[in-house]
């Protein structure tokens, strides 16, 4: 099973999500493109869908081809759960107006979570699960994520 590390260093969050290829394989398979180096993206907790740490890929990272097919939805929801990790694609000129398309990584600690946005429900795709016993940990990482601000989460994969 392939793997993913998430690590911020300021909060002490240092996870491990198993890739869901069975479930999402398309977009199992952009995390571990994504991550075949180590990657800092900047992140936030995000406003509007709860319990969850937004990273949005920079749309200077992306092919071109990828940036024109975007993703599909697998293995959707609008509900995340603690230690899931959703990508959220929006189309360019969904989000705000802008010609960029939206590629965003949603790290999900915590319980009531939901994709409602400002322009409505948008489902995501689970991509990625971080064991249930590691939840309580992640949790409190991202709370002192929340408590603190914006931050760089590092993506790579993991070892092993």
């Amino acid at each position: 099973m392939r793997s993913i590390r998430i690590r911020e260093d300021r909060s002490g969050l240092d996870a491990t999500a198993v890739l869901l290829d069975d479930r999402a394989p398309a977009n199992a398979g952009f995390l571990w493109d994504l991550c075949a180096t180590p990657r800092g993206i900047p992140a936030i907790h995000a406003m509007w869908t709860g319990p969850e740490i937004s990273a949005p890929v920079p749309d200077a990272w992306l092919e071109a081809a990828t940036r024109e097919a975007g993703l599909p939805l697998e293995n959707s929801t609008i509900m995340p759960q603690p230690g899931e990790i959703v990508l959220t694609f929006l189309p360019p000129r969904v989000w705000g107006g802008g010609p960029a398309p939206v590629f965003d990584i949603g790290l999900y600690y915590g319980p009531q979570a939901r994709l409602l946005f400002p322009i409505g429900w948008q489902p995501g795709s689970v991509a990625a699960r971080i064991a249930a016993a590691d939840v309580p940990e992640l949790a409190a990482a991202c709370g002192r994520i929340r408590q603190s601000g914006a931050c760089i989460l590092t993506f790579s994969r993991a070892d092993g």
